[in-house]
């Protein structure tokens, strides 16, 4: 129990203490990638939502559906790269 020049560690052995203190970086890294993630997502989310909600769609139903398509080309890509990067940052 007594670590360097005679200090005398009180809650155990300074080594243990220390892989007690790693382990519990690692599991706060790993929360925070979580947080991370998530928050990727559910931006890429409101992203394509709110580029949906903003199309003035008229027409025919089939002319309806094309302009929603064309706002899905434009937004899709940047949602997908959101995403992307989320699950690698999981990794």
């Amino acid at each position: 129990m007594d670590g360097p020049e005679g200090f005398s560690f009180p809650f155990g052995d300074s080594d243990d203490m220390s892989r007690q203190f790693a382990e519990m970086f690692e599991q706060l890294q790993g929360g925070q990638k979580l947080a991370w993630a998530d928050n990727a997502i559910q931006l890429a989310v409101t992203l394509t939502v709110a580029a949906i909600n903003r199309v003035n769609i008229q027409g025919t139903t089939a002319e309806q559906s094309e302009q929603i398509r064309s706002c899905m080309a434009t937004v899709f890509p940047e949602a997908v790269t959101l995403v992307r990067e989320a699950r690698q940052g999981l990794q």
